[in-house]
């Protein structure tokens, strides 16, 4: 048992172990103590000052721009209607092509001043409003009891909506007019100090924190186009993935012995899902879902190269389901290579819920904050996906076989098999006048060239001394031998359809510039950077090219407390102070979105959602939207400007609490000494919100 915020606490200790962007619990539960620990890649691969580093807007890619609907409702059948291929080198699609993405927003709003980090509230502009759509443990089945805060069972969390929603959509049902969609969302990691009393026993809390992990398909339903959503229970496509639904590996990993186990002696067959952070959601209208910090689930030798560079020790886990599952400790006999097993890219149809989700090994190994798609030009898929690490690498994906619009069986068989890449960045100003602070060279910007490393091209490795099997499942090993730029945390990696540019969230990297560790490039040109910075790449033809080019859209922090920033040349006086960027989305017209993680150990503020002007005499401009409560992330933004609403996931409110004494009450906010109404709880509750104006 462990002292955790003033309570006994059937974990192992969190205090003391962050020196990252987060609370010591966030980096306890989230992501094993990342950047307390030894940084994972201490390759000697060059990093020269002169090297730096590089979405699909998953509703752009629908050709609905940020407005979320599936692309497949424009034939009217889920198998008939998909996008068109890419045009003119861009990636538009035929939604794009017809008129979506023309014209100025109707999302019109006054930004909202920054908010201080201890408010609970969810802060948004004059004239909205907002409400939850689904929250933790609201009951999805028929059969599912309703939420009760200090009576939870493994059983009952099976059959409610999960914990930590990260990631999410809306995509519309063919045929509603508008009416109804299905909302997918991750469920990236519990908090137990806040969801559970003391008094439950450790088995059941493992048990049911479990549970609350994985991935949801909820049915919404609303009177009207342009009214906010609700949730339907009982809906025949509402579905949880779970520890135990069986996925299956595709691609050249699959019936490997490097994944192989005494549960699965085929090597095809996984059970669960692990630490899903973002992801995206394809033209085909599947849901792309990426697997991040899986190995603080895991207790493993940790004495092989492949352990170290995957950040796998040989040390009780924080929520210690070794105890109950041996397969979470690679030291049993049998499961040697459970570990081998996560770290993939997840592919789901919402639009099914009988089918078996797929992880995609061709898409590479690592610590995948998500993926995002686009149709090039050629007609062959291309994903990104960031590795979120300190110094670690951005990777692209181009599918072997070709999309075929109308083709919805053949085209979910598109990311397994293709060729894998890993990014370098040359910068184009001189080493001097890279000086760690964040100061713009004399050339007005920060700018550059790049190349994709081929990792595995035509079915076959291009490492020298791994095989392809190796290759897509030590990721990291490989691209660390063909001397790729590391970065600062790269999360989510969105290209834009109005445009073909990609754009890469570098969320921040207290290490860079530390004794023994890489110092400042153009690319990442901050030393111990604390607020993190925005990557823009203009791929030379389509996006199955191997060269592009690359600039800094902007380089975050509070100008008005004297932070060095950089907006792409707009006024930093009149932007809204921005801190930690995570996850991104763009609206109809092209507008980014961009969601914080991290603001209240950055600048001192809450995070929030934020809206960034990329063409014109105001490119660079930011305008905050909203602020989370107090302790919470904003994720899994949604954009349906053409219907004036916004969405987001808030991620672990109150987590810096216990569950005896919450820090938020989000989203119900029972006063002191009320009775809660049917389904509310005076506790923080992770959710997905709606935002909208008041008139709706």
């Amino acid at each position: 048992m462990s002292e955790i915020s003033g309570r006994k606490f059937a974990l192992l200790p969190m205090l003391g172990h962050t020196k990252g962007k987060r609370s010591p619990v966030t980096c306890a539960l989230k992501c094993d103590n990342a950047c307390a620990g030894d940084v994972c890649n201490t390759s000697a691969n060059s990093y020269f000052r002169d090297i730096a580093s590089t979405t699909l807007s998953r509703r752009a890619a629908l050709g609905f721009g940020a407005a979320g609907a599936l692309a497949v409702v424009l034939g009217g059948a889920v198998t008939s209607g998909e996008t068109a291929a890419a045009d003119g080198g861009t990636g538009l699609s035929a939604a794009a092509k017809n008129g979506f993405g023309q014209g100025a927003s109707k999302l019109q709003f006054t930004a909202i001043p920054a908010v201080a980090s201890d408010v609970d509230a969810l802060t948004v502009p004059a004239g909205f409003t907002w409400q939850p759509v689904i929250r933790w443990g609201d009951p999805i089945f028929k059969d599912a009891p309703a939420f009760q805060l200090g009576n939870q069972t493994a059983a009952a969390q099976e059959r409610q909506f999960g914990y930590n929603n990260d990631y999410s959509d809306i995509l519309e049902i063919p045929g509603s007019k508008g009416r109804r969609a299905l909302l997918f969302a991750n469920h990236e990691y519990t908090n137990e100090n806040i969801m559970f009393p003391a008094s439950m026993p450790a088995g059941q809390m493992r048990a049911v924190g479990a549970a609350a992990h994985g991935l949801s398909v909820v049915e919404l339903e609303r009177k009207n186009k342009n009214k906010p959503w609700s949730y339907v229970q009982g809906a025949p496509l509402n579905r949880r993935y779970l520890n135990s639904t069986r996925y299956e590996l595709t691609g050249p990993v699959a019936g490997s012995d490097l994944v192989k186990t005494v549960a699965d002696p085929e090597g095809r067959w996984i059970n669960g899902t692990l630490g899903n952070c973002s992801g995206g959601t394809t033209p085909w209208g599947t849901i792309l879902s990426g697997e991040e910090n899986f190995n603080g689930y895991f207790v493993a030798p940790g004495t092989s190269a492949a352990d170290k560079r995957y950040g796998l020790t040989n040390k009780a886990t924080a929520r210690q389901w070794e105890l109950d599952d041996p397969r979470f400790n690679a030291n049993n006999a049998g499961y040697e290579n459970e570990t081998n097993r996560f770290g993939w890219i997840v592919e789901v149809d919402p639009f099914d819920p009988t089918s078996t989700p797929k992880k995609h090994s061709s898409l590479g190994r690592f610590k995948h904050e998500g993926a995002n798609v686009i149709v090039a030009k050629s007609g062959h898929v291309v994903a990104y996906s960031g590795d979120d690490e300190r110094f670690d690498y951005l990777y692209k994906f181009v599918s072997k076989a070709k999309y075929r619009e109308g083709d919805r069986k053949h085209n979910m068989t598109l990311l397994s098999e293709g060729d894998l890449y890993v990014a370098k960045f040359t910068g184009n100003a001189p080493t001097a006048e890279i000086d760690g602070k964040g100061t713009v060279p004399s050339d007005g910007s920060f700018d550059g060239t790049g190349e994709w490393l081929p990792l595995v091209v035509g079915g076959k490795s291009m490492v020298a001394g791994m095989s392809l099997e190796e290759v897509l499942v030590y990721t990291r090993l490989a691209a660390d031998k063909v001397g790729p730029t590391k970065m600062d945390r790269c999360e989510d990696v969105q290209p834009s359809l109005h445009t073909g540019k990609v754009y890469v969230a570098c969320t921040n990297n207290s290490d860079r510039g530390k004794p023994g560790k890489e110092g400042a490039t153009e690319v990442n040109p901050r030393n111990e950077n604390r607020d993190g910075h925005i990557v823009e790449i203009t791929e030379t033809g389509d996006q199955t090219s191997t060269k592009f080019t690359w600039n800094l859209l902007m380089v975050c922090g509070d100008p008005s407390t004297g932070d060095v920033t950089y907006f792409s040349g707009f006024p930093a006086d009149r932007v809204s102070p921005i801190s930690c960027p995570d996850n991104l989305a763009f609206d109809s017209v092209g507008n980014l979105w961009i969601s914080t993680d991290g603001a209240p150990s950055g600048i001192g503020k809450a995070d929030g959602l934020f809206k960034v002007t990329l063409d014109g005499p105001e490119r660079g401009r930011v305008e905050q939207f909203l602020a989370v409560p107090r302790d919470a992330e904003t994720c899994g933004p949604i954009i349906h400007d053409t219907e004036r609403s916004v969405f987001v996931s808030v991620q672990h409110p109150g987590e810096e609490g216990t569950f005896e004494a919450p820090n938020s009450y989000f989203p119900d906010y029972v006063a002191a000494g009320a009775t809660p109404r049917p389904g509310q709880v005076r506790a923080p509750r992770p959710a997905v919100v709606q935002v909208f104006p008041t008139d709706a």
